[in-house]
């Protein structure tokens, strides 16, 4: 098997270990540090990284691999699991998705070890991880109060993406072209592919989308022959070519009257925009069919705002 190094510490077949990587230190010299736990079986496989809390807020994705941990469900048969639940450190511990400079890492690929700490913890992602594996998952939530059904976003240019995608089986699979410079974008160009999977929305737990993820990763292992069993699923996986967000013409306080995940059609009221004052008040119509994909559940809105997110029914 090859080797796997991480922090100058090496990791043997039939081991599991966890490392904790330092960043940076904060004015304070509070240390920002990664832990990262791998996994490793005796027999040759693919090497799976499972990473949440790229965006400190997105709690749902950090408690997804951490249960993936606690349950060792990443001590696989075959291959090598290397998980790291929060990379995001600063504004896990801050509720916040960026970092102190107000930077996202998640646009700061493939970084620069001598940069912002946005940077940093994105080149150091990008030198000493991401070369070493062959696929990933990216576990993120819906922000901003915004709620996300439990989804896959893959490029459908890409057929080994799709294959992945179709794997992990989602309730929904979405068309998505790689952002730039993101660790989705930064990776493909070294050959690796990386899965975002979305499910739930910031600073809050959603036990359907945890419970999906989990179920999610494990049909994806098992089409990758790390492990030899994995959960059925329970629901059809929708295919999402195309989606767009239906955005407030006014702003005011948005009631909606869908949940995510729903089917509707066209012409169906999804919710009201009112006046705050009792100046107005209008209906929010689907533009055409399709399913619920994200909706804002935050209901002080502005002109423009992104209120329903909808995969176009074809």
């Amino acid at each position: 098997m090859k080797t796997l190094f991480i922090n100058q510490t090496e990791i043997v077949p039939g081991e599991s270990t966890k490392i904790d990587v330092n960043i940076a230190l904060l004015p304070s010299h509070t240390p920002i540090n990664i832990t990262i736990s791998v996994s490793r079986a005796k027999t040759e496989g693919p090497v799976l990284l499972l990473m949440g809390g790229l965006h400190g807020d997105e709690i749902n994705g950090i408690e997804i691999v951490r249960r993936i941990i606690e349950q060792s469900l990443h001590v696989p048969e075959c291959g090598t699991v290397i998980c790291i639940p929060i990379l995001n450190i600063y504004g896990f511990i801050n509720f916040s998705r960026e970092v102190p400079d107000g930077k996202d890492i998640n646009r700061s690929f493939p970084g620069n070890k001598n940069g912002s700490l946005a940077s940093r913890v994105a080149s150091y992602l990008m030198r000493h991880i991401v070369p070493q594996i062959d696929y990933g998952v990216d576990f993120h939530t819906g922000g901003a109060s915004r709620s996300n059904y439990p989804q896959v976003r893959c490029d459908f240019h890409d057929a080994q993406s799709q294959a992945l995608a179709e794997a992990f089986h989602a309730p929904f699979t979405l068309n998505s072209r790689p952002i730039a410079k993101s660790l989705r974008q930064a990776a493909s160009k070294l050959g690796k592919r990386i899965l975002v999977y979305e499910g739930g929305e910031s600073l809050r737990f959603d036990e359907f989308a945890i419970a999906q993820g989990i179920a999610g990763t494990l049909r994806l292992m098992h089409s990758l022959h790390m492990v030899s069993q994995s959960p059925l699923p329970d629901h059809p996986n929708q295919i999402i070519k195309n989606s767009s967000w239906i955005r407030a013409k006014n702003s005011g306080l948005f009631s909606s009257y869908v949940h995510y995940g729903e089917k509707v059609y066209k012409n169906q009221v999804l919710g009201t925009l009112t006046d705050s004052f009792g100046d107005f008040k209008v209906q929010i119509k689907a533009p055409y069919s399709g399913y619920i994909i994200g909706i804002n559940h935050l209901p002080v809105v502005h002109q423009g705002d992104a209120l329903v997110h909808l995969g176009v029914l074809k």
